[in-house]
This record gives C-alpha cells, structure tokens and sequence, in this order.
C-alpha cells in the first residue's frame, strides 16, 4: 500500500484558504504605512499659518476688547491680553507633549518659556520702538505717551510690515494752528484722560494700494479703528476709542 496519497482538490482548497486566512492575520498584526495625502499636508500647513499669528492676534484684540467692552484700566486690559496668550500657547504645548509622547515634565518647561516670552514680547512693545520707523527723532520720543495698548498693537503690525513709518503721535493745539489747520478741541492727539495718547498717524503714500489696504484692515482685525485721510498729507490714522 503506497504511503503517500494524491490530495483531492477539495483539499487542496481548503489548504488554501487556511494559508490564505494566516497571512490576513498576520498582516493585520503589522503595522501599515501611512498613505501620502496632499489634503492632510496642506490641512496641516493651513493650520500653522493660522496659528503661528493667532498669538500676536489674541494678545492686543483680547485688550482692546477688555479695554472698550469693560471700560477697564488699559494696563489691566493689557494683563489679561496676556494671561489669554499664556493659555493660548500652553494649549500649542499641550498638544506638542500629547503628539510627541513628552513626559509631564516638558509641560513645566513649556509653562516657564511661554511666561518668559509673552512678558519680554510685551515689555518690548510697551518700552520699545525702532527710530527708524518714525519719520523724525521728535516724534519716536513721544512714543512712551502713547496708549500702552496702541504700542503693543503698533509693534505688532510693525513685526509684520517693516515698511511702517509713524508721521505723527502727541500733538498739541498750536501744532495744528503750525500746520495751517483749524484747532481741534478732542483730538486724540492730546494727552487724554486716561494720561496717555490715544492716536498715531502712519504714512500711506508711496505705498501700494494692495499694501495700504492691508495695513488698514490688520489693524481693524486687531479692533481698533482707522480713518484714511487721503490728499496732500495722505496717511492712515489709527485710534484708540476713549473709555466712555
């Protein structure tokens, strides 16, 4: 009697598909490789453009919110403009320590370096402005007179736009009569109430009109208001609304 016997073909089949089943499972216990996908490249380069400004955003329209809607003190506003940005920027941290697997530990680091950074940006909005985006020496000294508010939204626009050139901050009464203007009896030129100017000039001529379009509506994104004198001294004038 022959020891080895033909298979039949039912067999044979059922050999396949057990063969068939072990190499299903064990594909299924490696792991697979991510398909490329523009959608999900582009998803996440729009989000870093979103986010890389929403910070800067957040801390001057949080203030001039606060300020206006809540008629606080402008430094109070400031404060909380801050404190909103840390929160901001911890949740970016979050997210890093939760995508990248760090231990709690990073948490505490980021918490310390966002503090750290959000306070030296606004120190340096507040104290600092370069004397080449003003038009005259005279004009950057009346930069500290101005609406600790306006200084930091200023800078910022000034981080994005280098092109930025004050014409004008602190005026008095007979700097419009030198101008060959009427007097202004509330303008926020003055020193107001609140013991600092609420306004500053920008210059628009020489620019292009895409540009100046823009400049105009950064700072309206940033909630404070704008009017476009346009003629001989063509220029931007950007306000801080008084606390009423």
């Amino acid at each position: 009697m022959d020891t080895e016997q033909s298979l039949s073909f039912n067999q044979l089949k059922e050999l396949n598909d057990r063969f068939d089943q072990q190499l299903q499972a064990l594909d299924g216990n490696q792991p697979r490789a991510h398909s490329f996908s523009w959608k999900k490249v582009l998803l996440n380069v729009l989000l870093g453009i979103i986010a890389l400004p929403l910070p800067f955003f957040l801390l001057v329209r949080a203030s001039v919110f606060i300020y206006n809607g809540y008629q606080t003190n402008g430094w109070l506003a400031l404060s909380i403009g801050c404190l909103a940005t840390v929160l901001l920027l911890l949740l970016y941290g979050a997210i890093l320590v939760y995508k990248f697997g760090m231990g709690k530990k990073a948490l505490k680091y980021i918490f310390r370096g966002v503090l750290v950074l959000v306070a030296a940006y606004t120190f340096y909005g507040v104290l600092y402005y370069s004397s080449l985006n003003t038009k005259t020496d005279e004009i950057h000294t009346y930069y500290r007179s101005l609406h600790p508010i306006m200084r930091v939204a200023l800078t910022t626009v000034t981080l994005a736009d280098s092109e930025v050139v004050v014409t004008d901050i602190q005026r008095s009464p007979e700097d419009y009569q030198r101008m060959g203007l009427s007097e202004k009896e509330h303008s926020l030129h003055y020193m107001q109430a609140s013991g600092y100017v609420h306004a500053v000039d920008l210059r628009t001529k020489g620019r292009s009109r895409w540009k100046n379009w823009m400049f105009e509506y950064s700072f309206k994104l940033l909630g404070l208001s704008t009017i476009r004198h346009v003629g001989t001294a063509d220029h931007l004038h950007v306000y801080l609304p008084l606390n009423k």
